[in-house]
């Protein structure tokens, strides 16, 4: 006996879209994570950005409002039914705290309400261009056990030259050589894009608020964990620098510790004996943060200066670039 069929009743049409929208949620290719906190004036540029996106299949847009006092909440509101008359969904949700939690606790938030099979993380303050979503899906796809970045243009145009520089063109085996710098991830977190399922093996972002580098901290664990990177070679987001983003809340030295002891973690515990090259004052002080099992494997006398080059050093396995 076949089995009665059921008739699909809905009391009213809020309850229909609402199954709808469930529904819609359940395909979602990929989610656009942005934290936002007092990016009303950014947020304009941002979302429009977003709205031109050249990508053809299923987007959403999952926002997380950390504790803003100005009026970003407003300007989303402002843009949810144009994005979704795109055919873009908006997932919003705001901090019930009187202050922010921190950038590691928004994006946190604002990944566990989204569903897309893959991630997109973009700052509010920063613009995509057209073809973003789209290049870095299909880089995604191909590598899908690896975070994949890209290109960036950096506004006001000067500002971080050398960094700028060194963000677009160091090369893929560089992506993983040249970590331990005080540049940072070799992939800048603002372009990160990766699966879902990838992004859950490493796990979620340190929560511990204002002055922790979150993206850091992520990036050693990809490192730990022997992940994979990539990079899109193609300029796909506008980068831009002010007094009042996040990064400037975190202090050179904070950031000094946690490179030091990767670096010894990951590297010089593994070395019998090494010379720090050119060391000045950095050297000193680098030298002076070092375990004392670390500072008696140290040869520096300045022979290596004179031979480098008839040595035939290999990045990655002989030296490493640490400032």
């Amino acid at each position: 006996m076949n089995p009665a069929r059921r008739l699909c009743t809905y009391e009213n049409d809020e309850e229909r879209n609402i199954v709808r929208r469930q529904v819609e949620r359940s395909v979602v290719d990929v989610s656009i994570i942005m934290p936002m906190y007092n990016a009303s004036c950014w947020l304009n540029e941002c979302l429009q950005a977003i709205l031109h996106q050249d990508f053809t299949g299923n987007m959403e847009l999952s926002v997380f409002d950390d504790a803003s006092n100005d009026d970003s909440w407003k300007v989303m509101v402002g843009w949810k039914e144009r994005l979704e008359a795109r055919g873009i969904s908006v997932v919003m949700s705001g901090s019930n705290y009187a202050k922010p939690k921190g950038v590691g606790y928004a994006k946190n938030k604002a990944i566990s309400q989204s569903c897309g099979q893959f991630l997109c993380f973009q700052d509010a303050d920063d613009v995509m261009m057209p073809e973003r979503v789209r290049l870095q899906y299909e880089a995604s796809v191909c590598h899908p056990n690896s975070l994949i970045g890209c290109k960036v243009e950096r506004v006001p145009k000067g500002s971080t030259e050398r960094y700028t520089r060194w963000i677009n063109t160091i090369t893929q085996d560089q992506l993983f050589t040249q970590v331990y710098t005080s540049h940072g991830p070799t992939v800048i977190m603002p372009t990160w894009f990766c699966s879902r399922s990838w992004f859950l093996r490493v796990g979620l972002f340190d929560e511990g608020g204002k002055g922790i580098p979150e993206d850091l901290l992520f990036f050693y664990q990809i490192i730990r964990q022997g992940r994979g990177m990539a990079r899109v070679d193609k300029c796909l987001l506008v980068y831009r620098y002010h007094e009042k983003a996040a990064t400037q809340s975190v202090t050179e030295e904070t950031i000094w510790k946690l490179r030091v002891d990767f670096l010894q973690e990951r590297v010089l515990s593994q070395w019998e004996s090494f010379t720090i090259w050119n060391a000045g004052k950095l050297g000193r002080k680098l030298y002076r943060c070092l375990s004392p099992v670390n500072q008696k494997k140290d040869m520096t006398g300045g022979a290596l200066e004179e031979n480098l080059n008839s040595l035939h050093l290999k990045e990655g396995k002989d030296y490493y670039h640490f400032n």
